[in-house]
């Protein structure tokens, strides 16, 4: 099977996780950057890798790479690019995004007009007709200019997959499914254990942990662009890829996950979109305010995406809930917790210094994974 370069774009920060996903894929990574993780594999890891991973935001195909310093050398070099292989007589294509960092050519609708006009000249030529007529499958492209080195990749996905299709509902300023999940798999967390997000807003952390712990696929019950290309024989592919998924699943999972939240709306909303996942019975919801968090259990985790700044109406109330979280977390002694937030002074209100503290980008927001260890249960006699 021919190999090919795939691009999966993550949150910036969250690449570890990405890389891991999928290294247990089975795939070869080929390069780590800022925001994506690029990684080998033929026509099955696109397919395994749109149904499979939690944490990046969509699959391209690196179509190519080179260096740009005019539009003329964008033009050029991108019209010699064999565009017949991938894109089909009647297909539908189009630089869906473009951005630059500090590259000569800035301008992202010039470079989105151009690399159009040349891809057109060059299926011009090859198919020896002058007008297309579009009305096949979409073909999107994603470009990337950094340092002057153009990056173009044809998303295989469509819509970002952090559209699971559970996600009805959701609460103000919600965290995404992919980041969610890269905040799971930034712990030690495992179905084992208990989790508790006391802010659980529309419920996707929990949910997020619960298709984990269940072995869920999360683009198990969803469709994407390229299973519909002509130009790549994918068909089998994705139905293998999609039995794999179903057979992985464990319906009967164990699980001691919980989500609270002082909002009865979100605790609706919660239990609807947990139940539209299809884990609704592995996930306790309840109202609940975070002064009420208590637990005689031993060794649990908290993971959370608590209100910040912008979300609360003044300073003086961020300051109050971060003083009363650090009480109420304070008094888990023997659990770990992980917030997320874009709050500065988190650190100081919670009333401790976290053992690590990692940037992460929500989108183009700075904000803070806290990380406060607690100690690991004893072991079990075997």
């Amino acid at each position: 099977m021919k190999s090919y370069e795939w691009i999966a774009p993550c949150h910036f920060g969250t690449e570890a996780v990405c890389k891991r996903e999928i290294t247990d894929l089975g795939y070869e990574i080929s390069q780590v950057e800022d925001g994506k993780v690029t990684f080998k594999g033929g026509l099955d890891a696109m397919c395994r890798a749109n149904i499979n991973m939690r944490t990046t935001e969509r699959i391209l195909l690196k179509v190519a790479s080179f260096n740009a310093y005019t539009f003329d050398e964008l033009f050029e070099k991108t019209k010699k690019i064999p565009w017949e292989e991938l894109i089909p007589r009647n297909g539908r294509f189009w630089v869906a995004k473009a951005n630059s960092i500090k590259s000569k050519l800035f301008s992202p609708s010039d470079i989105q007009s151009i690399m159009k006009k040349a891809m057109v000249e060059r299926l011009k030529e090859r198919y020896k007709i002058s007008w297309f007529p579009e009305d096949g499958e979409d073909y999107p492209l994603r470009v990337t200019i950094v340092k002057d080195v153009v990056t173009i990749g044809l998303d295989t996905s469509g819509e970002s997959l952090h559209k699971r299709g559970y996600r009805k509902w959701t609460a103000k300023a919600p965290i995404t499914e992919t980041l969610a999940s890269s905040l799971i798999m930034l712990t030690p967390w495992n179905k084992d254990r208990l989790l508790i997000d006391p802010f659980c807003g529309s419920g996707t952390i929990p949910i997020e942990a619960a298709m984990m712990g269940a072995r869920i696929a999360p683009g198990m019950n969803r469709h994407f662009i390229s299973e519909k290309w002509t130009s790549l024989d994918t068909t089998d592919l994705y139905k293998k890829a999609f039995e794999e998924a179903k057979s992985m699943v464990n319906p009967d999972a164990e699980l001691a996950i919980q989500g609270y939240d002082i909002d009865e709306e979100c605790i609706r909303m919660s239990m609807a979109n947990a139940k539209l996942a299809g884990v609704d019975k592995m996930i306790h919801f309840q109202r609940r305010s975070v002064e009420e968090l208590s637990s005689n259990k031993k060794y649990g985790f908290i993971i959370t995406n608590p209100p910040y700044g912008e979300r609360l109406e003044d300073k003086a109330t961020v300051q109050k809930l971060y003083s009363v979280m650090g009480n109420v977390f304070d008094n888990l002694d023997t659990w770990s917790k992980f917030i997320i937030t874009a709050y500065e002074d988190a650190e100081r209100y919670l009333g401790r210094k976290a053992g690590k503290n990692r940037k992460l980008y929500n989108g183009m927001m700075k904000t803070y994974f806290l990380q406060y260890m607690g100690p690991k249960p004893p072991r079990k006699n075997s």
